[in-house]
């Protein structure tokens, strides 16, 4: 009897001592996983915060370099106006000049292409007579 109590007690003695080294380890020891995939989660939410601040500092600047484009853009037509006023000889050459200034902004808005009033749907083969042979047919473009 004392043989088969020894049987059991020692495997079910090592499996309690196993568990409880276990638990103790895994208390311990902090799971690193779970660390490391938070921090690349924390990193790659940070790239992305400073990505987003970069796009909206690249398109702040643009947007101030294109309105200073167009004031600049005004500045040069404003002086050319006045040039043309000051310089012009005489008032046809003056009226040209501005003409020629103000032609850009006084265009008119182009006009769209129409499609073409025929409706049919273009042929993937070439017409025939009536009463010709076709392409497919096997005698087409033998001579007899």
């Amino acid at each position: 009897m004392e043989h088969s109590l020894l049987v059991w007690l020692l495997p079910t003695l090592a499996l309690v001592v196993g568990v409880a080294i276990g638990f103790l380890i895994a208390r311990l020891v902090p799971n690193a996983a779970p660390n490391r995939t938070q921090r690349q989660l924390d990193d790659v939410q940070e790239r992305f915060d400073n990505y987003q601040n970069e796009v909206v500092t690249h398109f702040n600047s643009t947007a101030t370099l294109v309105k200073k484009l167009t004031a600049s853009y005004q500045e040069v037509q404003d002086h050319l106006a006045e040039g043309a006023n000051r310089l012009a000889l005489d008032e046809q050459t003056r009226q040209r000049l501005l003409a020629a200034l103000h032609a850009d902004a006084s265009q008119a808005p182009r006009e769209r292409l129409t499609p073409p009033r025929n409706q049919e749907p273009p042929r993937d083969y070439a017409p025939k007579a009536p009463n010709a042979p076709g392409m497919l047919d096997e005698h087409y473009g033998l001579k007899k």
